[in-house]
């Protein structure tokens, strides 16, 4: 029993290295103090996305991101990975600035509000800091879904105005001739006309 433990260790240890290869080839300049740590991204749509962190070792604490399911921003690495300009611009990068353990807290909550602030969509659920010091109210997924929704609406929105305008300036979109009458074939053709809409993807009033 022993030995497996320590072998699940090793391997827990192997990967956390790897990790750790992972951050300072994305930042060399990390360290393990303590601070606040920087996750930045920018989709392709030119929405910017933030999460703010509080560590007492930076690198191990970006580190468990990596293996973690728990949090929104696990899930997110997981999902878009780390930033390489070439291979995966949309992917999450990292910054990071030390302080003492003493001012983490204050130093937290300050900068989640600057980043929200600033017009990034945060990937935090509170508004900072830790046990009693931990700021009341909410942030994050929570609060910023609305907004992150429309978003990705007008985003759409825009695509399909520009679809629309090759198709009408360029196309001529119409159903195979062997497809004429074929009601799974007319309802495709619906859908994609309905995709480069701009009004299907009209806002509602409504909330």
């Amino acid at each position: 029993m022993i030995g497996v433990d320590y072998k699940k260790f090793r391997q827990a240890k192997a990967i956390e290295a790897k990790n750790k290869q992972k951050w300072l080839a994305l930042n060399p300049k990390l360290n393990d103090e303590s601070g606040i740590y920087f996750l930045l991204r920018e989709d392709e749509n030119g929405f910017r996305y933030a999460y703010i962190g509080q560590a007492l070792h930076i690198i191990s604490r970006l580190c468990s991101h990596l293996t973690g399911y728990e949090q929104h921003i696990d899930l997110s690495l997981r999902k878009h990975k780390l930033y390489n300009e070439s291979d995966n611009p949309y992917g999450w990068r990292v910054e990071f600035l030390n302080f003492s353990e003493s001012q983490l807290d204050k130093k937290e909550k300050y900068y989640i509000k600057l980043y929200a602030d600033k017009g990034y969509q945060l990937r935090n659920v509170s508004l900072g800091g830790q046990g009693e010091n931990r700021a009341s109210g909410s942030i994050g997924e929570r609060k910023v879904v609305k907004g992150y929704m429309r978003g990705v609406q007008q985003g759409k929105k825009t695509l399909a105005k520009e679809l629309s305008h090759i198709a009408e300036k360029h196309l001529e979109i119409r159903l195979k001739p062997e497809k004429q009458g074929n009601k799974v074939s007319e309802k495709q053709y619906e859908k994609f006309m309905a995709l480069i809409s701009e009004n299907t993807y009209e806002e509602s009033d409504k909330e």
